[in-house]
């Protein structure tokens, strides 16, 4: 792990997810250590700070794949509506993106991931 892209990592989570890392390291240290650390690091490290895609686009994308995968993936993809909202998304474009994911995940994925979006838009009004 590169320390370079764990500092970029951290600066860029503790922007848009502040305390993530640390609530990681609470729930899930002791049984996996480093995790929270390998999240940051590689997540926020080596993939949102990436160049060749603005931050918005990549939370964009990472909502329609979290759309796709279904149900289960709900708190992810409402930390990840979260961030797109911080990184610029309109609530409009985050709607769009989880719509078209109704052809690949099927309705019910998108329906549920519009009531995830219409729950984290509801607490940002």
């Amino acid at each position: 792990m590169s320390n370079d892209t764990y500092e970029q990592g951290k600066l860029l989570s503790e922007e848009l997810n502040p305390g993530m890392e640390a609530a990681l390291e609470k729930r899930y240290g002791k049984i996996v250590p480093g995790l929270s650390r390998s999240i940051v690091d590689f997540a926020y490290g080596q993939q949102y700070a990436r160049e060749g895609l603005d931050l918005k686009t990549r939370y964009l994308a990472t909502i329609a794949a979290l759309t796709a995968l279904g149900g289960q993936t709900k708190p992810q993809l409402k930390v990840n509506i979260e961030g797109a909202l911080k990184a610029g998304a309109s609530e409009r474009e985050i709607g769009e993106v989880i719509w078209q994911m109704a052809l690949y995940g099927g309705f019910p994925a998108a329906i549920n991931a519009l009531n995830s979006a219409l729950e984290i838009f509801g607490e940002n009004e």
